[in-house]
């Protein structure tokens, strides 16, 4: 159920209370929800599984996006996660899985990474970022200067 992108980042779609367990058996030490509550009925409550991550020891951290789309903030919110977060591995997760992978997509743009390399990463994990080409080639170009 959890996809790779890289060996410490995971996502996911619509994980459980139950997934937790698994998530701390893959050594899973962070935890980011980026799907708002109530998005769709019986999803489960951000809530229950923060506190199923916590009692494994699992930091816990929502990041919501909605069907708005992204903003700086929530790229900064997540560069903060992953930067605070203890040496292991981060599952991110959301309805599909999509939007935590742009949302990831999106930050290591920002922070230089080779938009084919980005692509070929959420390719392999089952994604496709070509909807964010033009905001992910206009971040790489930022910060590589250009």
């Amino acid at each position: 159920m959890f996809r790779t992108l890289t060996d410490d980042m995971l996502v996911a779609p619509q994980i459980t209370v139950a997934d937790v367990a698994e998530a701390k058996a893959q050594g899973v030490t962070l935890i980011i929800n980026n799907r708002p509550d109530d998005e769709e009925p019986g999803q489960p409550a951000g809530d229950d599984i923060k506190a199923a991550a916590e009692a494994a020891g699992i930091t816990y951290i929502a990041i919501p996006v909605t069907h708005a789309g992204f903003s700086a903030p929530q790229i900064d919110a997540l560069d903060k996660a992953l930067d605070v977060a203890d040496k292991g591995k981060t599952l991110a997760f959301c309805r599909s899985g999509t939007r935590s992978t742009l949302l990831w997509s999106l930050r290591q743009a920002r922070d230089g990474m080779p938009v084919g390399e980005i692509a070929r990463l959420a390719g392999n994990a089952g994604y496709d970022v070509s909807m964010i080409r033009p905001l992910l080639d206009q971040l790489a170009g930022q910060a590589s200067g250009e």
